[in-house]
């Protein structure tokens, strides 16, 4: 049911493929897994996807993107997850990463207030870097791993549950 609406929502492979802003790619966009809905490939996609989108890195579509063509995964999921990152959920994410690497690394905590400048960014970022970095790094893994392996799952549930059904069905008629 949703692989059917998910392929419902996404513009056709051929389409993304033969794109006239595409095409400097040439046939990298040809492997049929950066576009197929297989438990392989989805689930890569999500540990792509939930990887990228919990790292403080800019271009973050255009990277998760890359790397799905590289190791093979499903490309438009990939490039679609990162957006759990975006301008409502940035501040949360971001604020519970540098705690956990703030908390890892055992360092004080420091007075904060916010001042949109140049300069207050560059300052602050000179004393959050390792924390928020480290923080990042840690809920990204962990992120991709729990979304790799709930796929997964998930996955394989769902087909269980559709033999299972089938075979009510051919008793039923028996």
């Amino acid at each position: 049911m949703a692989k059917k609406i998910i392929k419902r929502l996404f513009p056709s492979y051929h389409r993304v493929r033969d794109h006239q802003s595409l095409r400097f790619l040439g046939t990298l966009l040809h492997d049929p897994n950066l576009w197929h809905m297989n438990r392989r490939s989805v689930a890569g996609a999500f540990a792509v996807g939930l990887f990228i989108a919990l790292l403080p890195l800019p271009f973050q579509m255009i990277i998760s993107a890359l790397i799905a063509i590289m190791i093979r995964v499903n490309l438009p999921i990939s490039a679609l997850l990162v957006w759990i990152t975006n301008p409502l959920t940035m501040g949360p994410i971001y604020y519970t990463a540098y705690t956990i690497g703030r908390k890892v690394l055992d360092l004080p905590r420091v007075g904060f207030s916010f001042e949109l400048s140049l300069q207050w960014f560059t300052q602050e970022l000179l004393i959050i870097w390792k924390p928020l970095l480290l923080g990042s790094l840690i809920m990204a893994t962990v992120a991709a791993i729990a979304g790799y392996v709930a796929v997964r799952v998930l996955w394989r549930l769902h087909i269980l549950s559709r033999i299972n059904w089938r075979r009510r069905g051919k008793k039923a008629e028996g």
